[in-house]
């Protein structure tokens, strides 16, 4: 009895890791599509501070900004949570981030830290998500590859401010989600070459 006991919760590791396996090469196709599906839903842009719930917070789902796209695509598409995994990291690590220097932040705020780029980006970074980042001035359009569906690039729109979309076509032909102002659009990445490339992620992680 003790032999099957061990047998069967060894069967049951090995099919949770090929599930877990399946997942993890299909969730740059899961956030593309949940990113797709926020088109014609999220119809407007709104940046005013609002008081969330913790965690699972958000603002109706017809407005936000354009880290709105990432968090719910992560939490749409593979059940991530970017609000509570931000806001556990910052509280783990409040001057790692930039809320002090950008904001003038005194301490972690579970309402908008997750929903502010320079934050994404730090936390991508801190979990070893960041393929490149700029150095220097770079188009907007000019990633390096390779650049894959799913994919979390960042911005700089007229070369200070800070944006974020999802890559939801790649090889090509190019194109991402994002919301600029006018809710959650596709667009074919060329139409950011004016603007400078900031960063490149791949999240979650891929081991």
């Amino acid at each position: 009895m003790e032999r099957r006991s061990v047998l069967g919760g060894l069967t049951a590791v090995w099919i949770a890791a090929g599930q877990f396996g399946r997942a993890s090469a299909t969730n740059g196709q899961r956030l593309a599509d949940a990113a797709r599906a926020q088109v014609g839903v999220t119809t407007g842009y709104d940046p005013t501070w609002t008081h969330l719930t913790y965690p699972g917070g958000d603002v109706p789902r017809s407005t936000g900004v354009c880290a709105d796209v990432v968090i719910r695509a992560a939490r749409d598409g593979l059940g991530l949570d970017l609000q509570k995994l931000v806001h556990e990291d910052i509280v783990k690590d409040f001057n790692a981030y930039p809320a002090r220097k950008a904001w003038g932040s005194r301490g972690p705020d579970a309402s908008i830290d997750h929903r502010r780029v320079l934050n994404l980006e730090t936390y991508f970074q801190r979990v070893g998500a960041r393929l490149w980042a700029a150095s220097g001035p770079v188009a907007g359009d000019a990633f390096p590859p390779p650049i894959d569906v799913g994919d979390i690039v960042t911005w700089l729109l007229d070369a200070r401010l800070p944006h974020v979309g999802i890559v939801v076509a790649a090889g090509e032909h190019k194109r991402v989600v994002h919301n600029i102002g006018r809710g959650a659009e596709e667009s074919p990445l060329e139409d950011f070459s004016p603007h400078r490339a900031a960063g490149h992620y791949r999240w979650p992680v891929r081991e």
